[in-house]
């Protein structure tokens, strides 16, 4: 069987990147990854220069990645991935998946890839997920083709309303979307 075709998807998290560079090498080894990166994903920041992550994804994955609304929107009408992975995952993200926003590469590959019924699965990455973002996950839940990857609290007692991914979980979390189910248990 041919490799499963994964979009990676960033978003905003810039301190997940590093947590996603850890398990990028198994991802690639597994998949064939396409790097798809949103607006605020390719801005610098305290955790380091966006051209820096976006070399990495290219060098690991070997595909360029997708910057543009207009490069993501023929992902989904030509089929060319087979799961779409948004990891990290902000709750600004959350909140315009949850609300059928599409201004971002991210969320206009989301868009096309689940107008044709083909899984999204979303690494949650947010400070608020217990509190703002809490409405748009429940929501996100209910939706037919959209899963998670295993999440919980990241650090309660200093962040107690944070929650992250389990991202150690991603290659299975893939594996069971691809085949239309939610890898369990969800809360980690």
């Amino acid at each position: 069987m041919d490799k499963i075709r994964l979009g990676l998807a960033l978003t905003g998290s810039y301190c997940s990147f590093g947590k996603l560079a850890a398990v990028l090498p198994a991802l690639c080894e597994e998949f064939d990854v396409l790097p798809i990166f949103s607006e605020n994903a390719q801005r610098d920041s305290r955790f380091g220069p966006a051209a820096d992550w976006m070399r990495l994804l290219q060098e690991r994955t070997g595909h360029m990645p997708v910057t543009s609304i207009q490069e993501a929107e023929p992902l989904g009408p030509k089929g060319l991935i087979d799961v779409l992975a948004i990891v990290p995952c902000t709750g600004n993200t959350l909140a315009k998946l949850s609300r059928g926003v599409t201004d971002t590469a991210v969320t206009m590959a989301a868009k096309g890839h689940l107008r044709n019924g083909k899984p999204v699965l979303i690494g949650v990455s947010t400070n608020d997920g217990l509190g703002a973002s809490a409405e748009n996950i429940g929501r996100l839940l209910t939706r037919r083709n959209i899963f998670f990857v295993p999440f919980g609290q990241d650090d309660p007692a200093a962040k107690p309303m944070s929650l992250s991914c389990r991202y150690e979980r991603i290659a299975p979390a893939v594996r069971e979307a691809f085949a239309g189910r939610q890898l369990q248990p969800i809360l980690a």
